[in-house]
């Protein structure tokens, strides 16, 4: 099959023949219709996870058609539409057997613990606990768009913040987690500000549902505009970037025994920010992580999706081919463009 590889962290990508992959007796191989294009696999790239075996294929947002089920999966046969979240269960461990896959001790991530989905096809592990059934209403585009970014908002904002109507929430950082999170907060009834030092990013945050906008790069005060707006502070504030200062103010945007919610990586000389947690302490702040979403919580944001009252499909912005995909990835860091990549082109 046609796959992108690279065999060294940071050096270019290419495309390549490897091997097709063959089912595990608890797996299944996908034939990929689309895969995102996330920031997170550029960290892979780069080098700022090192459990990555070289050399390696990455990919971890991805919507196909099952091509072939392995001796022991039950639920799944060729032909049916899938995704995956890319955080997948073994289903054997003490954090699966509590229901929370997303943080598995032996956890399955294509495009990271094995190879990913920037190829025509891929393997998925634990088929039965780990594939979500797509509607035939849904198109492969918008499926891969869900991705890591679209879930884990959803996670972050309905399962970790456990909205309510009528709550403040402050998102910081307006890419597809940003405004993943902006428009879920917003159909749940959220009053929604979006944060970003984009206008661009700012404009089209308020055109998906953002009630107002704060440009960081020309705003003295970030925390102290959102006191501006909301009186108390964010009852909900997320670091959808990844960043000490989007994490610090975030924070610091809260009020009284608020919850931030922390989705954007903060790796390599990143990793240990420096925390306001003088008032941490004396607002009885929460600081709460979000990594991905199980499977079975699928369903509640797919009827969500059915129904219109979330619309992922308009935070797509450019559908590219495998060949386009390497300059995409490895220019990653300096991309300035809304919304989400997605592949559908191999």
């Amino acid at each position: 099959m046609k796959a992108v590889l690279f065999e060294a962290y940071g050096a270019k990508p290419q495309i390549t023949k490897v091997s097709d992959p063959t089912p595990a007796d608890h797996g299944v191989v996908v034939k990929v219709m689309a895969t995102g294009l996330c920031r997170s696999d550029w960290h892979g790239w780069i080098g700022h996870d090192p459990d990555i075996e070289l050399p390696h294929v990455p990919g971890h947002e991805l919507a196909g058609i099952v091509e072939a089920v392995g001796r022991d999966v039950k639920n799944w046969k060729p032909g049916d539409r899938v995704t995956v979240p890319f955080v997948g269960g073994c289903g054997a461990c003490p954090e699966c057997d509590s229901g929370n896959h997303q943080v598995c001790d032996n956890q399955f991530q294509p495009g990271f613990t094995h190879w990913g989905s920037f190829a025509e096809y891929v393997g998925i592990h634990y088929a039965d606990i780990n594939l979500v059934r797509l509607p035939e209403t849904l198109d492969f585009v918008t499926a891969a768009s869900l991705g890591c970014r679209f879930v884990t908002s959803y996670r972050g904002v309905v399962d970790q913040g456990r909205i309510k109507p009528g709550q403040w929430v402050a998102i910081h950082g307006c890419g597809g987690v940003g405004l993943s999170a902006i428009m879920i907060a917003k159909a749940y009834g959220a009053k929604v500000i979006a944060v970003d030092i984009d206008d661009d990013k700012l404009s089209f945050s308020k055109s998906i549902g953002a009630d107002y906008v704060i440009n960081a790069a020309t705003s003295a005060d970030v925390a102290e505009a959102v006191f501006e707006i909301t009186k108390r502070g964010a009852y909900i504030s997320m670091d959808a970037l990844g960043n000490p200062v989007t994490c610090a103010n975030s924070i610091r945007s809260l009020k009284k025994r608020g919850k931030h919610i922390q989705v954007g990586l903060l790796v390599a000389e990143q990793s240990a920010p420096n925390l306001p947690m003088d008032i941490v302490v004396a607002n009885e702040l929460e600081i709460i992580g979000s990594h991905g979403m199980q499977a079975y919580r699928y369903p509640e944001m797919m009827d969500m999706i059915a129904a219109g009252k979330l619309q992922p499909q308009k935070l797509v912005g450019n559908m590219i081919s495998l060949e386009q995909s390497i300059d995409a990835l490895v220019n990653m860091d300096n991309f300035q463009g809304i919304g989400v990549t997605v592949i559908n082109e191999f």
